[in-house]
């Protein structure tokens, strides 16, 4: 029988990208999951606003587990979770932290570049694949050269391809570029680093037939799913508050008991 990882690898192998809504909890996976979606992947600022933290590195790692425990529990499809850069700057302890996540279930991480160097990033990559052995995992690498300019922009095309070939010959399965929606450029990075791109929802990116021509084999929305559900919370809290009405509350009876009834 195919892995999770297996088939989670497999799935960026279509003609078509592999579309990925971005889960936050049990609840927002089930949902995804139920509306036909292939395999479940977090947003680490959507996972970290619901649990209280800011963005950035700051959810304690023992939250995170029971995070994913609550996940795989409801899903029955590969799991990718986002572990920003991996819950600390140690390569050892990053590999024994992601090895116990793959133990859970999970299918796929990605690992992030925009905090500490850009070397550590790489050490962490070889040590996760070391301390896995023959377990599986896919491993996506995230560069910030675009989303957070961390180089120049005459340089930006270069330095990305330079870090993804390198993330590769470390054992990185794909490359994320967050904040690239530059169809040609896209295609360049591709084609130079030979690695299934991701990119994330951003104005000026084509639909899928757009985004598989430039070489693109998954798609995600960064926050944008759970900012706005929680939009609409903020607008229909506050109505309720002012006004007492009910009926804006009243949409329709829909719940998710029926999908959690074990």
């Amino acid at each position: 029988m195919k892995s999770s990882a297996s088939i989670f690898r497999e799935l960026h192998n279509n003609e078509t990208p592999l579309v990925l809504p971005l889960a936050w909890d049990a609840a927002s996976a089930k949902i995804i999951e139920t509306a036909g979606a292939k395999a479940i992947a977090t947003s680490s600022a959507a996972v970290s606003w619901g649990l209280g933290y800011a963005d950035g590195n700051n959810v304690p790692f023992l939250k995170f587990v029971c995070l994913a425990e609550d996940i795989l529990r409801v899903i029955n499809l590969p799991l990718s979770v986002d572990v920003e850069s991996g819950f600390s700057d140690d390569p050892a302890i990053v590999a024994q932290n992601v090895n116990q996540l793959v133990d859970l279930g999970v299918a796929g991480i990605n690992l992030e570049d925009n905090i500490g160097s850009f070397e550590v990033l790489l050490e962490k990559i070889r040590k996760i694949r070391e301390v896995l052995g023959d377990k599986d995992l896919y491993i996506n690498f995230r560069t910030d050269v675009y989303l957070q300019s961390l180089v120049s922009p005459d340089k930006q095309v270069e330095e990305t391809i330079r870090r993804g070939k390198a993330a590769k010959d470390a054992g990185a399965d794909g490359l994320f570029i967050p904040g690239l929606n530059n169809i040609e450029v896209i295609k360049t990075i591709a084609d130079q680093v030979q690695l299934p791109i991701h990119v994330m929802a951003w104005d000026g990116l084509p639909e899928a037939a757009g985004l598989a021509d430039a070489g693109v084999k998954r798609l995600s929305d960064g926050s944008r799913l759970a900012a706005s559900v929680w939009k609409f919370t903020a607008d229909a809290a506050a109505e309720f508050l002012k006004t007492a009405d009910s009926k804006p509350l009243l949409g329709g009876d829909w719940s998710l008991q029926q999908a959690f009834a074990k």
